[in-house]
């Protein structure tokens, strides 16, 4: 299951040679490392562990160190772990670009989205508002939580007021339409969560291809 961990840049547009206009994410993913590989014999399962942007040794702490210092790898602020199939071959050192991957496949991609803080009712979960006229103190509140007399209280989980959005999210069967290697990018049609800036991590889909 091909895997790397990449910046969303932002949002821009290109035409394809009839004239259409796609919408497109672009993901710079430069070079992911392997730094660590865990078998059914030492850890019960198969998996490697991938290294995401190069870390200052001045800026990690000692378990930090030590786990790099373990595999002899060099210090990266993102860790990702993928499994793999007992077939799949990788070695500690392998570098996965994005000239690993294919154009026109579909991929799945897993980021966090835009934190929006305390919310309302109604922006949270889309409830209707109360009437707006004169004297009426029901506008945008939640409404009956519970009944009165039994139970006498709320049962967990009712939708309300809370924190909204800084969720992790994945958008599923996304079109990767072109990859640019000498730059490290990948554009990918249509939207995908979270900030400019963000960390995401870009696979191969799971439901498609």
């Amino acid at each position: 299951m091909k895997t790397i961990l990449g910046k969303k840049i932002g949002m821009t547009q290109i035409f394809t040679e009839d004239g259409n206009v796609v919408p497109v994410t672009v993901i710079e993913a430069t070079p992911n490392r392997v730094v660590r590989i865990k078998t059914k014999e030492s850890d019960g399962y198969d998996a490697v562990q991938i290294g995401y942007q190069t870390l200052k040794e001045s800026r990690a702490n000692k378990p930090t160190k030590g786990h790099f210092e373990k595999w002899g790898s060099p210090l990266y602020k993102k860790l990702a772990e993928i499994r793999i199939e007992e077939d799949e071959a990788y070695e500690a050192g392998q570098e996965i670009t994005v000239a690993d991957f294919e154009e026109g496949k579909l991929i799945d991609v897993t980021g966090t989205s835009k934190g929006k803080g305390t919310q309302g009712n109604i922006k949270r979960h889309g409830h209707h508002r109360g009437p707006m006229s004169h004297g009426s103190k029901h506008k945008r509140l939640a409404g009956a939580l519970a009944a009165g007399t039994y139970p006498s209280r709320v049962f967990k989980g009712n939708k309300g007021p809370g924190r909204m959005g800084h969720d992790t999210v994945t958008v599923q069967n996304l079109e990767l339409v072109k990859i640019i290697p000498e730059r490290n990018l990948l554009l990918v049609k249509g939207a995908v969560p979270g900030t400019r800036g963000g960390v995401v991590r870009v696979r191969y889909a799971v439901k498609g291809n």
